[in-house]
């Protein structure tokens, strides 16, 4: 993979390590009811389910950062990049269908991005 291509997919991979401490440990608080817009009672009632949700965000960062790292057979990383940015890409897509598509903005065009650099340019 191409310097770009990595620095894409790290950049991906931050993202959600961001959208990971937002959903886990400040959804609650003032930062994350900024964010994503909510009141304090939803927040309070919906916590477990967005903890839950930053979760998947982690496993998202976690195969996205794997792809980086040269362990494996060679050839591995830009197999599992691919599979990695395209769950982000389908679930940045599915967000801006069901919630906001600011979400099609933040999530899946940096996934469609570093996905596109590296089908071009490995």
């Amino acid at each position: 993979m191409t310097l770009v291509t990595q620095v894409l997919i790290a950049l991906v991979a931050l993202l959600h390590i961001g959208f990971l401490l937002l959903e886990m440990l400040f959804w609650d608080k003032p930062r994350g009811m900024k964010a994503f817009n909510l009141t304090p009672e939803f927040a309070r009632e919906s916590k477990t389910l967005a903890a839950n949700q930053g979760l998947y965000n982690g496993f998202l960062a976690a195969g996205l950062a794997w792809s980086l790292v040269p362990i494996g057979a060679p050839g591995d990383g830009p197999a599992i990049a691919t599979f990695f940015l395209g769950c982000v890409i389908v679930a940045g897509i599915f967000g801006a269908m069901t919630v906001s598509l600011r979400i099609l903005a933040i999530q899946a065009a940096p996934a469609a991005l570093a996905l596109a650099s590296l089908w071009l340019f490995g």
